[in-house]
């Protein structure tokens, strides 16, 4: 198979991923994932790593890797959205919650500055405070993990109680 049947097989179903990444993390254009979904694409089919996979194995690496790659480059300032929150159900995570933006203001920086060290000194475990901390700079899951010396599953479920004790948090916004 050609590198352009491949794309005319998955890119339909790729867009639909795109639409649903781009909706939930801002900062990202579906124009700029799906541009590298395909440098994304070329390269595993230059190796020839997606030979004989089925169209489900290769969206689910898009996905994966899409994923990883708007966590790497999300800028590191962040200012809590309780937008996100109201959308979540069960799925809640610091990463979006804590919604990329930058600050309009000085006055902003110094409200999201405050935000943060209420949440910080309120309610919050000694090792919820370094996930928290290790969140905000932008380290992943795994990076937290094993500086805290625990499992990346282990910083998910902290992470996810983080962000439910932030919601009383979100009214000061």
């Amino acid at each position: 198979m050609s590198f352009e049947e491949l794309i005319k097989k998955v890119s339909p179903k790729l867009k639909g991923i795109i639409y649903r990444l781009g909706g939930r993390f801002s900062g990202f254009g579906d124009d700029d994932l799906y541009q590298e979904a395909m440098i994304y694409l070329w390269e595993e089919f230059s190796r020839g790593t997606l030979q004989d996979k089925t169209d489900s194995y290769i969206l689910q690496g898009c996905y994966f890797y899409l994923k990883n790659h708007m966590r790497k480059f999300a800028p590191k300032l962040r200012i809590a959205s309780p937008e996100y929150l109201e959308d979540c159900e069960d799925d809640v995570s610091l990463d979006p919650m804590l919604n990329v933006a930058s600050p309009e203001s000085l006055h902003d920086t110094v409200h999201c500055e405050m935000l943060i060290e209420q949440i910080r000194n309120n309610g919050l475990t000694r090792q919820e405070k370094k996930i928290f901390n290790f969140s905000l700079e932008g380290l992943t899951v795994r990076e937290i993990g094993a500086r805290i010396g625990v499992s990346h599953v282990r910083v998910v479920k902290l992470r996810k109680s983080i962000a439910l004790k932030c919601l009383k948090h979100m009214d000061v916004i």
